[in-house]
Parts: structure tokens; sequence; C-alpha cells
């Protein structure tokens, strides 16, 4: 799916945008996870910005293939393998006036192109540990993408910490949007009936992808 989902994937771009006219704003996320941190986000712009369109890019199948329908975008694709010359074509075809990409998505030739085109570039819900590369001696490559971004939101103080000792980067603490998106399910939800069969009159509790440190604290609440 990753490799069949690209070919011929920039001249779709082009005849599915050719008679575009309305200013565009660009997401982009990794997979299905980053998706459901950027939707928030997503959902409110558009909201905000009626004249404006929505293009969504995923770098994963698993992302693409569930969301590729998704209502709020007005076009949705895979992400173009990065190279210098894909980024130019796909920002000249789609000539967004905003950029936002979610998490952990670093692509130096997007961001670079980006960047010297003058377009804001916002990097959210992002997470920073001392293990990646942009805190290790050869990570010079990494720190120079995050000197392309307009503005970093990070999820936490830690993450703050981290990136303030690479330089005087735009930086703000912003807390993490998967919060703002499960508030968000829970005022909606919805009785699930092969559920309910399976628990009967127990409780039960769901945790999806999860960490072991996560299901120990899981583990200890629920007893």
């Amino acid at each position: 799916m990753w490799r069949n989902g690209r070919k011929q994937l920039l001249i779709l771009i082009t005849t599915t945008l050719q008679d575009l006219e309305s200013p565009l704003i660009w997401f982009h996320c990794s997979s299905l996870g980053e998706f459901e941190q950027g939707r928030p986000i997503i959902e409110l712009l558009r909201s905000q910005y009626k004249d404006h369109k929505i293009l969504l890019t995923f770098f994963s199948p698993s992302g693409y293939e569930v969301q590729k329908n998704y209502k709020e975008a007005d076009y949705v694709f895979y992400l173009p393998i990065d190279s210098a010359g894909n980024a130019e074509k796909f920002l000249s075809i789609t000539k967004p006036v905003l950029v936002i990409f979610v998490k952990y998505e670093y692509w130096y030739y997007y961001l670079k192109a980006v960047y010297e085109k003058g377009i804001p570039l916002i990097l959210v819900s992002s997470v920073f540990n001392r293990s990646q590369p942009f805190f290790k001696w050869y990570g010079s490559l990494h720190r120079k993408m995050l000197g392309y971004f307009t503005k970093i939101f990070v999820q936490d103080s830690l993450s703050a910490e981290l990136v303030n000792k690479i330089g005087n980067l735009p930086i703000s603490i912003a807390g993490d949007t998967r919060f703002d998106r499960v508030s968000e399910i829970s005022l909606h939800k919805s009785s699930i009936p092969f559920i309910n069969a399976f628990k009967q009159d127990k409780q039960i509790l769901i945790a999806g992808s999860t960490w072991p440190k996560d299901e120990e604290i899981l583990y200890t609440v629920f007893q």
C-alpha cells in the first residue's frame, strides 16, 4: 500500500488541485495516531476559516487508508517521498498559505522548501527526549530542521527544556491535543453491543497503544 499509493502521485495531486483557487492549509501526519492529535486543530481551523481548503497528507497507510475519506479535509493524499524535486513540485502545485506538521514528522527537503518560500510552518503536539538525534553530536541536520519552524508547540516542560538547549527557538508548551480529542469523543459516546455482551454486569477497562509503564499504573488503579 505504501509503495502503490505513491505511484503517479504527483500527477494525481496536480490533476485534483488544478482548479484550486481558495487559500489552502496543509496538515501532515505520519499515521493514524498523529492524525487524532491533529484532528481537533483541523476541525477548529475548518470552522474558523471557511474560505480555506484543507489538505491532509499521510506518510503511512495506517493513517491514509483509514482517513482517506475524512470529510473535514478537502484533499487527502500520501506524502510524496522527501526529495528536493518532490518538495518543490508539491509546493508549486498546492501553494499552501500555512503548513502544520504533527508531533514526530521531520522531512528535511519539505521543511526547507516551506521555510525558503516564507510560508508559516508550525509543529504541534511535539514531544522530545534525550535519545533523539536533535540532542546527539551527529544531530546537526535535525537541529537545523527545527530552525525552519515558525512556531513549535510541545506537550510538556521537559520537551521545552531540551529544545531550549539547542538555541533560541520559537517554542511554547501547549499540552497534548489527544486530550481534546478524547474529551470530544466522550461527549458523543454510544453503546457498543458486542462490548456490552462481553462485559455483562462487570466493569471493563480498555487501553490501546499502551507502554509497560502505562499498564503498571492502569493495573494499580483498576485494582
